[in-house]
């Protein structure tokens, strides 16, 4: 801990000096008159000094360097330019600002970048009214928050942040899932992707000699470096985060083949909004082949059976019209699904162990997910909280006010312990000749403090450091176009162009919705705000008909699936939610409501679960093949002697569990209730009959 805090000091004293010089210095200047290097030997002064100076760049601090003629050490001058270390102003407007401030409040606790999220809009609000004052009542909620899932989890973020910055080799040992083995990698870290309710590294693999996409959560151990170099690679110029983050199931690995799709009039824009990226499409009109009007689409497959899954949970709205060999595949995985239906039981290998079953979560098993849900998110980067620390110290001196400890704890997200500890790092600062930044007491639940001449150099908000700018664009595209009280894209745009880069493509990419319901968003978002009736036209997947509805809007909501508007739904006299992405259209009406009472979500239900109350639980065998894949996502409730399981699989109606068990492509077996299992079996033979005509 002494080793960090003199580590700390010396650079703050740096930083101080250098902008409170305004000139070239030389390095024997700076050994001289920058707290902690005086006493120093040349050797370790030359070795510290080098090395503060590469770590205040990995900051995002760059100090500019102009080298002797001869080359000597020595002689080298260094200087801070102010547009290297503070943040260009950036001007919000009101609306904004709010939806900074909405989003902290939404996200702070569980997000895994809650704390530098906190500390960047302290930076970007700086001089107006605290980010941490949202309203209470906002129109948004959040189940699902890019939650690291644990201690574990984050202390392996926090590794592999530190390595994409240094660009720093690491090794670790790995789950590959597809063949059931821990095996050890050697992985240069280029990005890092948050989709689906995981976060995954993508990194060049030396192993396979190419980049590959690694599930956090299937990393075993801890993460090592593989050199002591500072350095060990560069991140290709070519290489385009955004194309990881758009692939999909049956385009992960190497091409090897193109499919062709009949998709039905009711689905196509549904399929398209969701997957058109990853394919092309034309009209079914005058297509010999097309079984129907609607669309015909063409896209790349590695993996034959992920998209005969996906295909599988189209069901009849979809039909697989080429390659022959695909079709034939796809012919025989609905053979097996009616085969392994078709008799009144289904046999299963004898039973190792049988877990507790229950309609819910046993409490032993929510307990632990609750222990792990409270563990700390990533902390910051304490530099930035010193930093921060510092122009919140003096301006509250420059202006002789009064600050409160317990006040600035909660802005900070700090224990009093730790407060104190800063408070003690930032009196010894420096700026030179034995001359301090500040100097502060605490005397019982206020501040006292008393800036020396220079501190203004501190009075005005640093750059956000990379962890700090990666929180706060990561927050954002997290949102996305889902935020009623105000506009997060014109502020992401303003960010970005103050920092002059984008995280997202440098460090980060976090995305959330299942489709582009961007468009859809922004109506529902005017009618919350408006309080105005909205006409949507929504696609019943159960039925495969649109409903029309006319409904008070009250809420945005994500949950496992993606978003939904949280709604009253008047012809049914009770709330309903309604996914954004299966809204076709939605259309303002003139008309405006009074908000009702009692119109509320309960987040930790189906939101977070995917269980709705009501909900009934098959019994849902798992073939040896997929079991490892049902143990990661699903409620195991017995390991049979094969390598096989038994699931408990929560639906609230036939066509959900139907979907479910088609998708699985024969891997799955429906053991009870037998109603259950009658509808996979209609539903197969359905398919068989379609696929045979």
């Amino acid at each position: 801990m002494a080793k960090d805090t003199d580590k700390l000091i010396r650079q703050l004293s740096l930083i101080s000096y250098l902008m409170a010089e305004r000139r070239p210095v030389t390095a024997v200047e700076i050994k001289q008159n920058v707290e902690g290097y005086s006493e120093m030997n040349d050797e370790a002064f030359a070795r510290r000094f080098y090395a503060d100076r590469a770590e205040l760049e990995s900051l995002g601090i760059r100090l500019k360097v102009d080298k002797a003629p001869d080359g000597y050490f020595e002689a080298e001058t260094y200087q801070l330019p102010p547009e290297n270390f503070y943040l260009p102003p950036i001007e919000f407007s009101d609306e904004e600002l709010a939806a900074l401030r909405t989003a902290l409040a939404l996200l702070d606790g569980e997000f895994a970048y809650a704390e530098p999220l906190r500390l960047a809009l302290q930076h970007l609000s700086w001089g107006k009214p605290s980010p941490l004052d949202a309203p209470e009542e906002t129109s948004v909620a959040l189940a699902i928050k890019a939650d690291p899932g644990g201690k574990e989890l984050s202390q392996r973020l926090q590794k592999l942040e530190t390595a994409i910055f240094r660009r720093k080799t690491v090794t670790f040992d790995y789950y590959t899932i597809g063949r059931d083995t821990v095996e050890r990698r050697k992985v240069d870290p280029y990005h890092l992707l948050y989709k689906g309710g995981q976060f995954y590294l993508i990194g060049y693999s030396h192993e396979r000699d190419a980049v590959r996409v690694f599930r956090i959560s299937r990393i075993r151990g801890k993460i090592g470096y593989a050199t002591k170099a500072e350095r060990d690679f560069q991140r290709p110029a070519d290489f385009d985060p955004r194309e990881y983050a758009r692939r999909v199931q049956w385009q992960l690995g190497e091409r090897k083949g193109t499919a062709r799709i009949w998709l039905s009039d009711r689905i196509d824009w549904y399929v398209l909004r969701h997957f058109g990226h990853a394919g092309r499409a034309q009209s079914a009109d005058n297509v010999d082949d097309a079984p129907g009007p609607g669309t015909i689409f063409e896209t790349d497959y590695a993996d034959e059976r992920a998209l005969i899954a996906w295909l599988l949970g189209l069901g009849e709205r979809a039909r697989l019209l080429a390659p022959a060999e695909l079709v034939a595949e796809y012919d025989r995985r609905v053979a097996l699904i009616v085969e392994r239906h078709q008799n009144g039981t289904f046999e299963t290998a004898p039973a190792l162990s049988e877990r507790p079953r229950s309609h819910s979560t046993s409490a032993a098993a929510a307990g632990d997910q609750q222990r792990e849900r409270s563990e700390p998110a990533i902390r910051p980067e304490r530099f930035a909280r010193l930093v921060t620390l510092a122009g919140i110290l003096i301006t509250a001196a420059r202006e002789d006010a009064k600050l409160s400890v317990s006040e600035l704890c909660r802005t900070l997200g700090t224990s009093e312990e730790e407060l104190r500890q800063d408070i003690d790092i930032l009196n010894v600062v420096n700026f030179g000749g034995g001359a301090y930044v500040l100097y502060a007491e605490i005397h019982g639940d206020t501040i006292e403090v008393d800036p020396e001449a220079y501190g203004d150099n501190f009075a005005r908000p640093a750059r956000l450091l990379p962890l700090e700018a990666k929180a706060l664009i990561a927050a954002i595209d997290l949102l996305g176009e889902h935020l009623p009280e105000g506009s997060l894209a014109s502020a992401r745009e303003k960010i970005v162009a103050a920092l002059g880069r984008d995280p997202a493509l440098e460090d980060l990419h976090v995305t959330h919705a299942a489709g582009d319901d961007s468009e859809v968003a922004r109506v529902v978002c005017r009618a919350i705000t408006e309080r105005r009736l909205l006409d949507v036209e929504y696609y019943k997947e159960h039925a495969d008909e649109f409903a029309h509805r006319r409904i008070e809007p009250y809420k945005l909501v994500n949950g496992r699936e993606g978003w939904y508007v949280h709604a009253w739904d008047p012809e049914r006299d009770a709330p309903r939610s309604f996914r954004l992405d299966r809204i076709k259209s939605a259309h303002l009406s003139d008309e405006r409501f009074t908000p009702r009472t009692g119109v509320d979500l309960d987040l930790e239900g189906w939101p977070r679960t995917g269980e709705v109350p009501d909900a009934e639980v098959a019994r849902v065998w798992i073939s040896p093949e997929r079991a490892r894949f049902a143990r990661e996502d699903k409620r195991v409730v017995a390991e049979l002697e094969d390598g096989a399981v038994v699931v408990a699989l929560p639906y609230a109606g036939h066509h959900y569990l139907v979907r479910e068990i088609l998708k699985e492509a024969g891997d799955a077996v429906v053991l009870e209730p037998s109603a259950a299992r009658r509808a996979v079996l209609e539903a197969a033979t359905k398919l068989r009959t379609l696929v045979r005509v």
